[in-house]
């Protein structure tokens, strides 16, 4: 009898999910974003909002938090109730913040339920035009030539650019010192003015300088070369193993009942197909990905391996 009552329950609760995942949303969805309106955070967020509410028919609304390098937002979302109505459009930092400080009021994998990965972009390698490396080859002789003596910059303490310049010094096996900016425009700004010597930068816009021929585009941190660059190598080319991706995607609080997140999978994936938003986010230097939650839980572990351990090495603080 015992045995029998265990399996009616567990029936029950298998009825009472498949009911609240076909009845899903029956109400507005809140998206926080970890950053200011206007940036690429921010339109790619809207942009996959907007097309979710199509297919949902329902509002989803996009809150921006971006105070605290994303950590205000990533605390609302782990702990609000897991049903599925406060989902995060995480991005690389949301890993990055946790190698950096173990000090955060939550874990980044295990207090979220990952979704889907939305798009990877790498980083572009540009110096100033008069710099002496003209190939990535050169860069990298140049930059064992005068390891200790070249410094480079980023967007900021533990940006992408940063870990991405701190992982190239260990794989190349040279020293060189980080410049912190506030922020990738200050930071390309100097480059151009030739007050430092490197930077790994955002595609989108460093891309818009070397068009303009105010910098020199030398190499991609993907693992090959990018599809919009294809005369540009990657880096992997000359350090074998070297990658650096940026990416966004969908997570939401831990707990969530697997029948909403196969939903919510199932649709993004169909927001990831339509033909304008693969066109944006490839304009953009980026790439739609669209894998399965486990898969997507699988990478960020890995990237939160990964950052941890160059920031070890680094000696990187958080500030």
């Amino acid at each position: 009898m015992k045995r029998w009552l265990c399996a009616l329950v567990a029936l029950v609760a298998l009825v009472a999910l498949g009911a609240q995942a076909q009845d899903y949303p029956s109400r507005p969805i809140r998206i926080y974003v970890p950053a200011a309106p206007g940036g690429t955070t921010d339109l790619l967020a809207r942009l996959v909002g907007a097309k979710l509410g199509e297919l949902f028919g329902q509002q989803i609304l996009v809150e921006n938090k971006a105070s605290a390098s994303g950590v205000i937002a990533g605390e609302l979302t782990a702990k609000a109730p897991p049903d599925g109505y406060t989902l995060l459009l995480a991005y690389h930092q949301h890993t990055i913040n946790a190698a950096l400080n173990p000090n955060l009021p939550y874990h980044p994998v295990n207090d979220f339920t990952p979704i889907t990965q939305l798009t990877r972009a790498g980083l572009l390698l540009v110096v100033n035009p008069a710099s002496p490396p003209r190939t990535l080859q050169e860069f990298v002789q140049w930059t064992k030539k005068r390891s200790g003596e070249l410094n480079f910059g980023s967007a900021g303490l533990g940006s992408g650019g940063h870990l991405a310049g701190e992982l190239y010094s260990q794989m190349a096996g040279i020293k060189a010192q980080h410049i912190p900016y506030k922020g990738s425009g200050p930071a390309l700004v100097d480059l151009i003015a030739g007050r430092y010597d490197y930077n790994f930068a955002g595609l989108q816009a460093a891309q818009t300088h070397v068009r303009a021929g105010r910098l020199r585009a030398l190499a991609v941190t993907t693992p090959q070369r990018v599809a919009a660059l294809p005369d540009i190598p990657a880096v992997a080319e000359a350090l074998p193993g070297y990658e650096v991706v940026g990416w966004y995607g969908i997570i939401g609080p831990a707990g969530m009942p697997a029948p909403i997140v196969e939903r919510l999978h199932q649709e993004l994936l169909r927001v990831l197909a339509q033909p304008d938003v693969r066109e944006r986010i490839v304009n953009d230097g980026s790439e739609p990905v669209g894998n399965s939650p486990r898969e997507f839980r699988d990478f960020m572990t890995a990237d939160l391996a990964k950052w941890s351990k160059v920031v070890k090495e680094s000696g990187a603080k958080f500030e």
